[in-house]
């Protein structure tokens, strides 16, 4: 693992707390999630549980074990979310720090568009790299890094895993399996303070951030 730890990233622990917890208590805060689905590394479901509990979690749990790729953990949570729900939110619980207003401004526009993300635009100039010589500078404009959370309407969310399942596609988020049923999805600008912990130095960097987000 490249945080030098051997703790699945979820409980690898950020000042006082794990990533997990972190997730769990922002979601705890929001008045229209009504249910929870965690993908856990198998063997950590009680680990999870007792996460959830201690960060107030109230509403509806289920912890199932992940798959062994991204896409499989999401589609596998999908199929046991409730049918009943119309929105789904994907988060990564490797960005602790994605505050209850991001997820409401994703659940807000995917309510209206149908899908979108959180993504903040690119600030570096970019270059396309060959062998270790560049062949071409990339137009950074109209261009965003993508983020969670991600909220899509369930119908549609099902309906991009199940053509990706049929197909055999692959892909790195779930925005880019609804854009590939063309569905429409929204960008909601979010900030570089919703990192994605996955390098030690992105660990040191949060160390310093997660005091305020307690």
């Amino acid at each position: 693992m490249r945080l030098g730890s051997a703790e699945p990233k979820a409980f690898v622990k950020v000042g006082s707390h794990t990533m997990l917890h972190y997730c769990f208590a922002t979601l705890a805060r929001l008045a229209s999630v009504n249910e929870i689905v965690a993908a856990i590394p198998p063997g950590m479901e009680k680990r999870a549980r007792d996460e959830a509990s201690k960060a107030g979690v109230s509403v509806p749990l289920k912890i199932t074990p992940g798959g062994t790729e991204r896409q499989d953990s999401v589609r596998i949570a999908l199929a046991i979310s409730s049918a009943e729900s119309e929105l789904v939110v994907v988060h990564d619980g490797a960005r602790p720090f994605a505050d209850a207003d991001l997820f409401n401004r994703c659940i807000d526009a995917a309510a209206r568009s149908g899908a979108a993300i959180a993504a903040i635009p690119v600030a570096d100039t970019l270059k396309r790299v060959a062998e270790g010589t560049i062949i071409a500078t990339v137009k950074r404009a109209g261009l965003y890094q993508a983020q969670t959370p991600q909220a899509f309407q369930r119908r549609l969310l099902v309906a991009a895993h199940e053509r990706a399942m049929r197909d055999r596609v692959i892909a790195t988020d779930d925005a880019e399996l609804v854009e590939q049923i063309r569905g429409t999805v929204e960008i909601v600008e979010a900030s570089a303070m919703n990192l994605k912990i996955t390098t030690k130095a992105d660990l040191m960097m949060a160390e310093k951030l997660a005091p305020q987000f307690k």
